[in-house]
């Protein structure tokens, strides 16, 4: 299609009926493209089986224009958009789940133990799995119910937390790269300093004893199995980032929709990589050379409708008529020179430079004028 037409449609395109969007808009601040927005995570799971570990992060879609629950996160790149919780693979970063944030209900409290409800709404369908998560989300309670559905926790903790020891939360006469282990019959927790002064905290459902690695740091295994695991959604921020169908624009249904598009274009080539194992794997820029063939795959059927006018009797009657048409109306030839000039008809906005001259008047006249309002009888 062209250019223009792709504009049309872009401003036009809407994913729901407007005249009944207000009642709906009442209760679900997501009424513009939930439907939309449901169908597609619905999908996300049917077609993956994740590995061991999956993450649990939130990601954020840049956009700085109108929106009811636009939240404001200054530690990402981006720092304004729409914030989606995501469950990905932490191997291949597959998004398997996915939830719009919109922020309190109208007229409601704030939500208590929010990271634990994420999670346990992200972790729907999963068993035998270990969730990795930060120390939002992570708690004992989210252990507890995690270990109900047969799924492990692995994931840092913040140090308020009142199920957390003393001995663990102090850092004063700790040495550098020193480790203090907590147990109960369900749970791991580790204390570890990576310099004198400063400690972090994790906790795990997954390891059951106190095992530290072999490193000259001498983390424990707890630390290395969080950062090998942690970067599920990070990385699917980072791939939809680096090629993507995202435009500048004011409405904020559009920028879910093209995030709907990337994240679709990643989980088609995570699929494709899995079926076809050798495909161009020398290459280091596969995914671009996948993403190519897929946008010609998707515009093929298209072209080749197109190669044939169509036979049906309405359409013959319309392209008897634009020819006609045209037969009869009496326009001046149009000259190409060799030096270029701003099309005189259009408006000084547009800036349209251009080739094409009147054959009558002489003056530059561009596609869309074409016909030059003066000399055309």
């Amino acid at each position: 299609m062209s250019l223009k037409k792709f504009h049309i449609m872009s401003r036009v395109l809407r994913f729901d009926d407007r005249e009944k969007r207000q009642g709906r808009r009442e209760h679900d601040k997501l009424a513009a493209i939930r439907d939309v927005w449901d169908k597609w995570v619905q999908q996300l799971p049917l077609l993956y089986n994740p590995g061991p570990h999956v993450t649990v992060d939130e990601c954020l879609v840049a956009f700085r224009g109108r929106c009811p629950f636009r939240q404001y996160i200054p530690s990402k790149p981006a720092k304004y958009g729409i914030k989606i919780w995501a469950a990905c693979d932490a191997q291949s970063s597959y998004a398997w789940n996915m939830q719009v944030y919109t922020g309190k209900a109208p007229g409601e409290a704030p939500e208590k133990n929010q990271g634990m409800r994420v999670v346990l709404d992200m972790a729907e369908g999963l068993e035998g799995h270990n969730i990795t998560c930060d120390n939002f989300f992570t708690s004992y309670a989210l252990g507890e119910e995690l270990a109900k559905r047969k799924v492990t926790m692995l994931g840092t903790v913040r140090k308020n937390k009142p199920e957390l020891p003393s001995e663990l939360v102090a850092i004063k006469n700790r040495q550098a790269t020193s480790s203090v282990f907590a147990f109960t019959e369900n749970a791991t927790a580790v204390s570890y300093c990576p310099k004198k002064g400063k400690n972090v905290v994790l906790m795990s459902t997954m390891h059951k004893d106190a095992q530290l690695s072999t490193r000259e740091d001498k983390k424990p295994q707890m630390v290395l199995d969080y950062n090998a695991t942690k970067g599920g959604v990070d990385n699917l921020d980072k791939v939809t980032g680096t090629y993507s169908c995202r435009r500048m624009t004011a409405r904020w249904p559009l920028v879910v929709f093209f995030n709907i598009i990337d994240v679709s274009a990643y989980n088609a080539f995570v699929l494709w990589r899995e079926i076809s194992e050798g495909w161009n794997s020398e290459k280091l820029y596969r995914r671009r050379l996948f993403l190519e063939q897929l946008g010609y795959a998707l515009v093929q059927p298209q072209i080749a409708r197109r190669v044939v006018l169509p036979r049906a009797s309405a359409a013959a009657v319309v392209i008897v008529e634009d020819v006609q048409r045209e037969a009869h109306t009496s326009n001046p030839p149009v000259a190409r020179g060799q030096k270029r000039g701003r099309c005189q008809i259009c408006s000084t906005r547009n800036d349209n430079k251009t080739t094409n001259t009147c054959g009558g008047c002489g003056k530059y006249i561009c596609k869309e004028h074409i016909r030059c309002g003066s000399c055309a009888q």
